[in-house]
């Protein structure tokens, strides 16, 4: 019969005490504790154990000092996401989309290992700053990276856009499937004829079956980076959908509050990623932060649009809250 079928006397909890503190403060290996202690190295496994058991021994999770892994798994249980990681940087913040980007290219560099297609919002400044920072990643199964938004701004803008698909596809050692064409015509009728060019057929025809989509999010408002004149909606339309009720697109497509689709002849005009393609995509990445993105992150997440969010400290509080 061994101690533990009476329980432990006060003579064995010292010695399950010491031998605790051998193995676990001071690292001495269990053979060696033997035969200090002139007991079998089976033994010492036994009293290791008890000392779990005893709760001699505690297990002790100690998070390095910036991160905060209660506040992101709070917002993964609130809204069924699949990963949250929240930044330690508030807004506002003038280098927030590079710091945001950067922790981005840090985080989800392994989660891109497996995705075969993936699309890729090019003109957000934040997924910009991801692209240009993620290192190359070694033995990716990813084929193609592909623009989910044909061009947007000025032809500066839609240069430096084109230079991140080619850098993430290099990262990635995959081919950068460009969208050559404006993401936003002025009718129905020139969306119409881009529709029929043969590359722009294929870009979109990989966005039906996406294995990681990075998404772009945003308030439907001009952006801030845009200017009078460059290829973009203009203020007018823009305030007719909010009038219909949207707070938030997603790559220039419009959401209301619930996170539901606010049709509108906006959609006619836009050249890129249908939100029944988003939909289908298996993997919804949104990385994005700042005061002007609080009411937009939201309602995607409530319209479940997102499974990974990569934000900054503010908005995850606001999202708790």
């Amino acid at each position: 019969m061994n101690e533990t079928e009476l329980g432990p006397t006060s003579d064995v909890l010292r010695l399950t005490a010491v031998v605790a503190r051998l193995y676990h403060v001071h690292g001495v290996r269990q053979r060696e504790i033997g035969a200090r202690l002139g007991m079998s190295q089976a033994r010492v496994s036994r009293l290791l154990r008890q000392a779990e058991d005893l709760g001699i021994i505690r297990t002790v999770v100690a998070v390095p000092d910036g991160l905060r892994p209660e506040l992101e798994e709070a917002i993964e249980r609130q809204f069924g996401l699949v990963e949250v990681h929240v930044v330690p940087v508030t807004a506002p913040s003038p280098d927030l989309a590079s710091v945001l980007g950067q922790a981005a290219a840090r985080q989800l560099d392994d989660a891109l290992v497996s995705a075969e297609t993936v699309g890729f919002t090019s003109w957000s400044l934040t997924l910009q700053a991801m692209a240009f920072a993620l290192p190359a990643v070694p033995r990716t199964a990813t084929r193609h990276v592909v623009e989910m938004l044909g061009d947007l701004g000025s032809p500066a803008r839609q240069h430096s856009a084109a230079r991140s698909t080619q850098s993430l596809a290099t990262a990635l050692g995959a081919e950068p499937v460009f969208l050559r064409t404006p993401g936003v015509l002025t009718t129905s009728e020139l969306r119409d004829a881009m529709l029929r060019n043969e590359h722009v057929q294929r870009a979109l025809g990989l966005l039906d079956d996406l294995d990681m989509a990075f998404v772009g999010v945003g308030p439907p408002a001009v952006h801030s980076q845009l200017q009078t004149g460059d290829n973009y909606f203009s203020p007018d339309q823009l305030a007719e959908v909010r009038g219909a009720g949207a707070v938030s697109q997603l790559n220039q497509r419009f959401l209301d509050e619930a996170g539901s689709p606010v049709p509108t002849s906006l959609d006619d005009l836009v050249v890129g990623c249908t939100l029944e393609q988003l939909a289908a995509a298996r993997r919804r990445v949104v990385v994005a932060g700042g005061a002007d993105k609080h009411l937009p992150i939201v309602a995607a997440l409530r319209g479940g649009w997102v499974d990974v969010l990569v934000t900054d400290l503010d908005t995850a509080r606001l999202l708790v809250g």
